[in-house]
Protein backbone atom coordinates (compact mmCIF):
# COMPACT_ATOMS: atom_id res chain seq x y z
CA UNK A 1 0.00 0.00 0.00
CA UNK A 2 3.08 2.41 0.94
CA UNK A 3 4.61 1.60 -2.68
CA UNK A 4 1.68 2.25 -4.47
CA UNK A 5 1.22 5.37 -2.56
CA UNK A 6 4.50 6.73 -3.65
CA UNK A 7 3.95 6.05 -7.14
CA UNK A 8 0.62 8.38 -7.23
CA UNK A 9 2.85 10.80 -5.67
CA UNK A 10 5.06 10.68 -9.08
CA UNK A 11 2.17 10.65 -11.20
CA UNK A 12 1.74 14.59 -11.67
CA UNK A 13 5.56 15.23 -12.86
CA UNK A 14 5.80 12.23 -15.26
CA UNK A 15 2.24 13.53 -17.17
CA UNK A 16 3.80 17.02 -16.62
CA UNK A 17 6.94 15.53 -18.72
CA UNK A 18 5.29 13.75 -21.06
CA UNK A 19 3.19 15.98 -22.09
CA UNK A 20 5.50 19.20 -22.57
CA UNK A 21 8.78 17.05 -23.24
CA UNK A 22 8.56 13.86 -24.12
CA UNK A 23 5.05 13.92 -26.63
CA UNK A 24 6.63 17.35 -28.52
CA UNK A 25 9.96 15.20 -29.02
CA UNK A 26 8.49 12.49 -30.46
CA UNK A 27 6.36 14.27 -32.65
CA UNK A 28 9.13 16.01 -33.61
CA UNK A 29 11.18 13.04 -34.84
CA UNK A 30 8.30 11.48 -36.24
CA UNK A 31 7.66 14.35 -38.76
CA UNK A 32 11.11 13.76 -40.04
CA UNK A 33 10.47 11.17 -41.70
CA UNK A 34 7.14 11.62 -43.18
CA UNK A 35 7.12 13.82 -46.45
CA UNK A 36 4.34 14.08 -48.64
CA UNK A 37 2.15 11.30 -46.95
CA UNK A 38 4.66 8.77 -46.94
CA UNK A 39 7.70 7.83 -45.24
CA UNK A 40 11.58 9.36 -46.70
CA UNK A 41 15.31 9.52 -45.29
CA UNK A 42 15.53 12.42 -47.64
CA UNK A 43 15.96 15.19 -44.89
CA UNK A 44 18.73 13.21 -43.13
CA UNK A 45 20.24 12.07 -46.73
CA UNK A 46 20.30 15.95 -47.49
CA UNK A 47 21.86 16.95 -44.31
CA UNK A 48 24.62 14.28 -44.77
CA UNK A 49 25.40 15.20 -48.28
CA UNK A 50 25.69 19.13 -47.92
CA UNK A 51 29.49 20.16 -46.75
CA UNK A 52 28.54 23.49 -45.64
CA UNK A 53 25.77 21.14 -42.97
CA UNK A 54 28.26 18.67 -42.62
CA UNK A 55 30.90 21.84 -41.79
CA UNK A 56 28.35 23.19 -39.18
CA UNK A 57 27.91 20.03 -37.46
CA UNK A 58 31.95 19.01 -37.09
CA UNK A 59 32.40 23.01 -36.32
CA UNK A 60 30.15 22.41 -33.04
CA UNK A 61 31.30 19.13 -32.15
CA UNK A 62 34.58 20.54 -31.94
CA UNK A 63 33.97 23.26 -30.11
CA UNK A 64 31.42 21.52 -27.88
CA UNK A 65 34.61 18.76 -27.26
CA UNK A 66 37.34 21.74 -26.69
CA UNK A 67 34.97 23.11 -24.31
CA UNK A 68 34.21 20.33 -22.33
CA UNK A 69 38.00 19.30 -22.35
CA UNK A 70 38.86 22.88 -20.94
CA UNK A 71 36.12 23.13 -18.08
CA UNK A 72 37.98 19.40 -16.81
CA UNK A 73 41.18 20.80 -16.76
CA UNK A 74 40.18 24.09 -15.18
CA UNK A 75 37.16 22.57 -12.90
CA UNK A 76 38.88 19.61 -11.83
CA UNK A 77 41.97 21.12 -10.10
CA UNK A 78 39.42 23.93 -8.64
CA UNK A 79 36.53 21.49 -7.32
CA UNK A 80 39.63 19.73 -5.20
CA UNK A 81 41.02 22.73 -3.87
CA UNK A 82 37.35 23.67 -2.65
CA UNK A 83 36.60 20.73 -0.88
CA UNK A 84 39.56 20.96 0.83
CA UNK A 85 39.02 23.78 2.86
CA UNK A 86 36.95 24.31 5.80
CA UNK A 87 32.91 24.74 5.43
CA UNK A 88 33.09 28.60 6.37
CA UNK A 89 35.87 29.28 3.23
CA UNK A 90 33.97 26.32 1.39
CA UNK A 91 31.33 28.00 1.22
CA UNK A 92 32.43 31.35 0.04
CA UNK A 93 34.80 30.01 -2.57
CA UNK A 94 31.63 28.26 -4.13
CA UNK A 95 29.87 31.41 -4.17
CA UNK A 96 32.33 32.64 -6.34
CA UNK A 97 32.92 30.14 -8.47
CA UNK A 98 28.91 29.86 -9.31
CA UNK A 99 28.70 33.90 -9.21
CA UNK A 100 28.78 33.74 -13.35
CA UNK A 101 25.69 31.62 -13.09
CA UNK A 102 23.60 34.64 -11.50
CA UNK A 103 24.78 37.23 -14.45
CA UNK A 104 23.10 37.03 -18.32
CA UNK A 105 24.31 35.12 -20.89
CA UNK A 106 23.77 38.04 -22.94
CA UNK A 107 25.92 40.22 -20.67
CA UNK A 108 28.89 37.82 -20.25
CA UNK A 109 28.82 37.08 -24.21
CA UNK A 110 28.67 41.17 -24.94
CA UNK A 111 31.34 41.66 -21.78
CA UNK A 112 33.74 39.13 -23.54
CA UNK A 113 33.46 41.17 -27.10
CA UNK A 114 34.43 44.11 -25.49
CA UNK A 115 37.76 41.98 -24.32
CA UNK A 116 37.98 40.07 -27.09
CA UNK A 117 37.44 42.44 -30.15
CA UNK A 118 40.14 44.01 -32.04
CA UNK A 119 40.68 46.94 -30.20
CA UNK A 120 39.54 45.70 -27.23
CA UNK A 121 41.21 45.25 -23.89
CA UNK A 122 43.25 42.33 -24.70
CA UNK A 123 44.55 43.33 -27.86
CA UNK A 124 45.49 46.47 -25.85
CA UNK A 125 47.56 44.85 -23.59
CA UNK A 126 49.06 42.09 -25.85
CA UNK A 127 50.29 45.30 -28.38
CA UNK A 128 51.14 47.65 -25.23
CA UNK A 129 53.51 44.52 -23.56
CA UNK A 130 55.06 44.24 -26.83
CA UNK A 131 53.77 40.78 -27.76
CA UNK A 132 51.89 41.04 -30.82
CA UNK A 133 52.40 43.76 -33.49
CA UNK A 134 48.79 43.95 -35.03
CA UNK A 135 45.60 43.55 -33.26
CA UNK A 136 44.87 39.28 -33.23
CA UNK A 137 41.39 38.36 -34.71
CA UNK A 138 40.32 36.49 -31.89
CA UNK A 139 36.34 38.14 -31.95
CA UNK A 140 33.78 35.89 -34.08
CA UNK A 141 35.55 32.96 -34.60
CA UNK A 142 35.40 29.37 -33.19
CA UNK A 143 37.97 30.53 -30.22
CA UNK A 144 36.18 32.95 -28.47
CA UNK A 145 32.67 30.57 -28.75
CA UNK A 146 35.08 28.48 -26.58
CA UNK A 147 36.06 31.07 -23.99
CA UNK A 148 32.14 32.87 -23.85
CA UNK A 149 31.85 28.72 -23.51
CA UNK A 150 34.24 28.10 -20.57
CA UNK A 151 32.93 30.77 -18.36
CA UNK A 152 29.18 29.84 -19.03
CA UNK A 153 29.75 26.36 -17.50
CA UNK A 154 32.65 25.35 -15.96
CA UNK A 155 30.65 26.45 -12.30
CA UNK A 156 28.48 23.66 -13.63
CA UNK A 157 31.55 21.19 -14.13
CA UNK A 158 32.89 22.31 -10.28
CA UNK A 159 29.58 22.09 -8.51
CA UNK A 160 29.31 18.53 -10.25
CA UNK A 161 32.75 17.56 -8.89
CA UNK A 162 32.76 19.48 -5.64
CA UNK A 163 29.56 17.26 -4.62
CA UNK A 164 31.82 13.92 -5.14
CA UNK A 165 34.98 15.01 -3.93
CA UNK A 166 33.78 16.50 -0.95
CA UNK A 167 32.40 12.77 -0.08
CA UNK A 168 35.21 10.86 -0.47
CA UNK A 169 37.02 10.11 2.67
CA UNK A 170 40.41 11.77 3.96
CA UNK A 171 41.64 8.54 5.72
CA UNK A 172 41.71 6.42 2.25
CA UNK A 173 44.06 8.35 1.35
CA UNK A 174 46.13 9.14 4.53
CA UNK A 175 46.13 5.33 4.69
CA UNK A 176 47.34 5.19 1.28
CA UNK A 177 49.92 7.16 2.07
CA UNK A 178 51.40 5.47 5.63
CA UNK A 179 51.51 2.51 3.54
CA UNK A 180 53.87 3.98 1.46
CA UNK A 181 52.18 5.70 -1.59
CA UNK A 182 52.84 9.23 -2.75
CA UNK A 183 50.58 11.90 -2.78
CA UNK A 184 50.12 11.52 -6.75
CA UNK A 185 49.89 8.00 -6.58
CA UNK A 186 47.02 8.41 -3.56
CA UNK A 187 45.61 10.69 -5.77
CA UNK A 188 45.77 8.80 -8.70
CA UNK A 189 44.42 5.58 -7.69
CA UNK A 190 42.05 6.79 -4.66
CA UNK A 191 40.73 10.25 -5.58
CA UNK A 192 40.35 10.30 -9.31
CA UNK A 193 38.71 7.40 -9.73
CA UNK A 194 36.57 7.67 -7.15
CA UNK A 195 35.65 11.14 -8.50
CA UNK A 196 34.79 10.21 -11.84
CA UNK A 197 30.83 10.04 -11.37
CA UNK A 198 30.86 13.78 -10.87
CA UNK A 199 33.48 13.94 -13.81
CA UNK A 200 31.24 11.91 -16.09
CA UNK A 201 27.94 14.27 -14.73
CA UNK A 202 29.80 17.75 -15.30
CA UNK A 203 31.21 16.95 -18.57
CA UNK A 204 27.81 15.61 -19.74
CA UNK A 205 26.59 18.82 -18.45
CA UNK A 206 29.09 20.97 -20.72
CA UNK A 207 29.01 18.95 -23.82
CA UNK A 208 25.21 19.10 -24.01
CA UNK A 209 25.35 22.87 -22.85
CA UNK A 210 28.09 23.68 -25.53
CA UNK A 211 26.09 22.09 -28.11
CA UNK A 212 23.04 23.30 -27.76
CA UNK A 213 23.70 26.72 -26.93
CA UNK A 214 22.66 29.56 -28.90
CA UNK A 215 23.03 32.90 -27.18
CA UNK A 216 26.74 32.81 -26.66
CA UNK A 217 28.12 31.60 -30.42
CA UNK A 218 25.71 33.95 -32.03
CA UNK A 219 26.99 37.08 -30.66
CA UNK A 220 30.34 35.69 -29.99
CA UNK A 221 30.59 33.66 -33.35
CA UNK A 222 29.45 36.45 -35.75
CA UNK A 223 28.95 34.52 -39.07
CA UNK A 224 30.51 31.05 -37.69
CA UNK A 225 27.45 28.98 -37.48
CA UNK A 226 26.87 26.26 -34.79
CA UNK A 227 23.83 23.58 -35.19
CA UNK A 228 22.12 25.75 -32.71
CA UNK A 229 22.32 29.03 -34.51
CA UNK A 230 21.57 27.18 -37.58
CA UNK A 231 18.79 25.33 -36.37
CA UNK A 232 17.11 28.83 -35.11
CA UNK A 233 17.99 30.16 -39.02
CA UNK A 234 15.97 27.66 -40.76
CA UNK A 235 12.92 27.70 -38.24
CA UNK A 236 12.28 31.16 -37.73
CA UNK A 237 14.15 33.16 -40.56
CA UNK A 238 14.19 30.54 -43.62
CA UNK A 239 10.35 29.25 -41.70
CA UNK A 240 11.76 25.24 -42.84
CA UNK A 241 10.49 23.44 -40.03
CA UNK A 242 11.18 20.15 -41.54
CA UNK A 243 14.73 21.00 -42.05
CA UNK A 244 14.78 22.47 -38.27
CA UNK A 245 13.46 19.01 -37.49
CA UNK A 246 15.94 16.69 -38.68
CA UNK A 247 18.65 18.97 -37.30
CA UNK A 248 17.13 18.93 -33.60
CA UNK A 249 16.93 14.72 -34.08
CA UNK A 250 20.22 14.42 -34.92
CA UNK A 251 21.28 16.93 -31.74
CA UNK A 252 19.09 14.49 -29.73
CA UNK A 253 21.05 11.58 -31.15
CA UNK A 254 24.18 12.91 -30.81
CA UNK A 255 23.12 13.76 -27.09
CA UNK A 256 22.29 10.38 -26.43
CA UNK A 257 25.23 8.45 -28.02
CA UNK A 258 28.04 11.13 -25.34
CA UNK A 259 25.95 10.40 -22.62
CA UNK A 260 26.06 6.49 -23.55
CA UNK A 261 29.78 6.57 -24.44
CA UNK A 262 30.45 8.32 -21.26
CA UNK A 263 29.21 6.18 -19.35
CA UNK A 264 30.83 3.44 -20.53
CA UNK A 265 34.02 5.42 -20.18
CA UNK A 266 32.79 5.80 -16.55
CA UNK A 267 32.51 1.96 -15.94
CA UNK A 268 35.86 1.39 -16.81
CA UNK A 269 37.60 4.13 -15.07
CA UNK A 270 35.40 2.70 -11.84
CA UNK A 271 33.93 -0.44 -12.45
CA UNK A 272 33.06 -0.90 -8.81
CA UNK A 273 31.09 3.30 -8.81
Amino acid sequence: MKKTYLYWLLLPGLLFLAVFMVIPIVLTIGSTFVQNSSFTLEGYLHFFKDPYFLKILLTTLEVSVVTTLVCVLLGFPTAYYISQKAPRRKGILLALAIFPLLTSPVVRSFSWMVILGRKGLLNNVLIGLGLVDEPLNILYTPAAMIIGLVHLFLPLMIISLIGVLENIDGDLVHAAQSLGASRFSAFRKIVFPLSVPGLIIGSILVFVGSLTAYTTPALLGGKQRVIATFLYQNAMTLNDWFLASVIATIMIVITFIVVGLLNKAAHKLNPKG
